[in-house]
């Protein structure tokens, strides 16, 4: 690899305790307000396109491009709203136009299907290119970049397919690509941490929440579930629980507090209970829930179990 290649590789070291905090604060206050807001609207099927190959194939391209890493959870957000969104409005015209069409319904649905599974692997490079584009750190993926890949996919997309896929993605979504992503919530939390005192160094305990954040992604499934079942205190959970088990899934603001704590337990497990007495008084989420998301991906993430989720005096000892 080329010195070129390895300096853009090289994500930038966070600088912690230069914001103003009052920034900090209004910062704090607009991304809880729009991760409640999110939560308000979710979709019933939210969560389905963040399956793992989908997350691992975003990962391993962003990191062929050396693309930086708020990138990649930006493309996987922006691939899920909008895939969510397409088959959503492909399903309601459809059951529009059925009564004008003497096609099944099913046999329609079944050539749109077979639509979306064509072009699959083109939106989603494409929602990697648009991250690319809302990037600070380094050049945006152009497109002879990216039909260079989908070429040695055997894909024969044109320049203008690129554009045009692009542009899909864009209108779609009304243009409202910049969407929050759990990397934004986890870098904030850490900037209220160092300002309120937190004993942990930020870089070091940042560095940590980065490889939690991304294996979290990648184990989603398996990590949820086992949350699932320690807050329910039941190993089938019904599947009404499962429903409304959807808005924890979806919170970011949880998910960060989650990847905040475990970091600090596997770093300096004697500062542990101050971080998660900080993330409750900063976010209102209990010990309780900190706990418990702390337990599932410490046993999926280095094989131990850590703090007993069914007991809050862990954190207050």
């Amino acid at each position: 690899m080329s010195s070129e290649a390895v300096s853009r590789f090289r994500t930038p070291e966070p600088v912690f305790g230069v914001v103003a905090p009052e920034i900090i604060e209004d910062t704090l206050i607009c991304l809880a307000t729009e991760n409640e807001q999110y939560l308000n609207e979710l979709s019933d099927q939210a969560g389905c396109f963040k399956e793992t190959q989908i997350v691992e194939f975003v990962f391993l391209l962003c990191e062929k491009w050396f693309l930086d890493q708020s990138a990649r959870y930006q493309a996987v957000e922006i691939f899920e709203r909008f895939m969510i969104k397409h088959v959503e409005e492909s399903y309601n015209s459809i059951k529009k136009s059925r009564t004008n069409n003497e096609q099944g319904e099913d046999n329609i649905w079944g050539t749109l299907k077979a639509q979306m599974c064509d072009t699959f692997v083109l939106r989603l490079v494409s929602c990697i290119q648009l991250a690319s584009k809302l990037s600070f750190h380094y050049s945006i993926i152009n497109n002879n970049t990216v039909l260079k890949f989908l070429q040695s996919l055997d894909y024969s997309y044109t320049k203008q397919n690129l554009v045009e896929s692009e542009l899909a993605i864009l209108k779609a979504l009304c243009f409202q690509i910049n969407v929050p992503t759990p990397f934004a919530y986890v870098e904030l939390l850490l900037e209220v941490l160092g300002h309120n005192g937190c004993l942990l160094p930020m870089k070091q305990l940042h560095k940590m929440c980065m490889h939690l954040l991304d294996l979290t992604y990648l184990m989603r499934n398996i990590i949820y579930d086992t949350l699932l079942k320690i807050s329910i205190e039941n190993s089938t959970p019904s599947e009404l629980q499962i429903a409304k088990f959807l808005s924890v899934k979806e919170d970011f603001m949880l998910l960060a507090v989650g990847i905040i704590s475990t970091s600090a337990f596997i770093l300096s497990p004697e500062y542990w209970n101050q971080v998660v007495e900080h993330l409750n008084c900063i976010t209102g989420i209990t010990t309780q829930s900190i706990l418990e998301f702390s337990y599932a991906i410490l046993k999926h993430s280095v094989g131990q179990e850590g703090p007993n989720p069914h007991c809050c005096c862990n954190a207050r000892q």
